[in-house]
């Protein structure tokens, strides 16, 4: 996702859609009805966003989930990495040894 002065996709996006509904209350608030029908749209209002949005926090926990899996499987790969790359690494520089002092018993015989 692109993040946008700090703030990711995900976060713009919710943000449009409160205040979409926070502007519906306050447009049926502010609208020429009786107390009690305006009540009862309101009430109405609410438990459609209820609805909504019952869903985000569990799409958002599997989100994280899946999140930490990724983090989790990436680092086991890297540490395999590293230890595949350190066991070279130790090989060469032991063979460098070896074939350094090889050459200096040769030098040293002369």
């Amino acid at each position: 996702m692109e993040e946008r002065d700090g703030y990711g996709a995900g976060s713009i996006f919710l943000a449009f859609l409160m205040g979409g509904f926070v502007g519906a209350g306050v447009a049926l608030i502010l609208a020429p009805q009786s107390g009690p029908e305006t009540r009862k749209r309101v009430m109405g209002l609410a438990e459609d966003v209820k609805e909504k949005t019952a869903g985000i926090k569990e799409k958002v926990s599997q989100g994280v989930e899946q999140g930490k899996e990724a983090v989790s499987t990436t680092l086991e790969k890297g540490k395999e990495f590293i230890g595949e790359k350190k066991s070279a690494l130790s090989s060469a520089i032991e063979a460098g040894k070896e074939a350094f002092e090889q050459e200096r018993e040769k030098h040293q015989k002369t």
